[in-house]
């Protein structure tokens, strides 16, 4: 004897069934997170410019004041002190074959305070600079900075910490998605948040 009240539900049953697993394997691949890759931002800088140096006298060769670092996908990132300007940064593009014009990221009168150091992986620029009112006279920084480019490199993270010696090392995770900075103390930068000191 067949009920055709019954057999409706079990239909119904199935229907829903495959409806709610094909809606979850579709949800499973949507929300899958993925680290971003340094073309995620569109890249609207203009390429027509050379690289430029810094006007600080250096009697060494390479000069402290000019930093170059190689990405992943083949761009390049510079920084160099300016006199009474502060830290600049230009990037290149190896498909236009030229730099973008230097852009001020940190301004500051006050002096440049030992070298620029770079770190670079998975599409993530971390810096190091310090500037101080009487680093040529030996004393120690007065402004040091924590500096992180990521993406199309447009926009650039500065954290200053006053009257500090100056950070030691800048390590980049293999993802690109955390920064850390540290001497003594520890800062830290994630693309979700930004910079937190712990």
């Amino acid at each position: 004897m067949h009920r055709p009240g019954i057999q409706v539900l079990v239909r119904a049953a199935a229907v829903m069934s495959v409806v709610i697993a094909a809606a979850a394997c579709g949800g499973h691949q949507g929300s899958a997170t993925t680290a971003p890759s340094a073309s995620a931002s569109p890249d609207t800088s203009v390429y027509t410019a050379e690289l430029e140096k810094s006007d600080l006298p250096w009697s060494g060769s390479p000069s402290p004041y000019n930093a170059v670092a190689n990405l992943d996908d083949g761009r390049r990132v510079a920084l160099h002190y300016l006199r009474g300007k502060g830290l600049v940064e230009q990037h290149y593009s190896p498909r236009a074959r030229a730099w973008t014009a230097p852009k001020v990221i940190y301004r500051t009168k006050t002096d440049a305070c030992q070298g620029i150091h770079l770190r670079t992986k998975s599409g993530t620029v971390a810096a190091i600079a310090d500037f101080g009112s009487y680093c040529y006279d030996g004393e120690p920084p007065t402004e040091s900075l924590a500096v992180v480019g990521t993406g199309s490199l447009a926009e650039w993270s500065v954290n200053v910490t006053k009257d500090f010696d100056g950070w030691e090392r800048a390590t980049v995770s293999e993802d690109g998605q955390r920064v850390v900075f540290g001497r003594g103390t520890t800062l830290r930068w994630s693309r979700a948040d930004g910079f937190e000191r712990e």
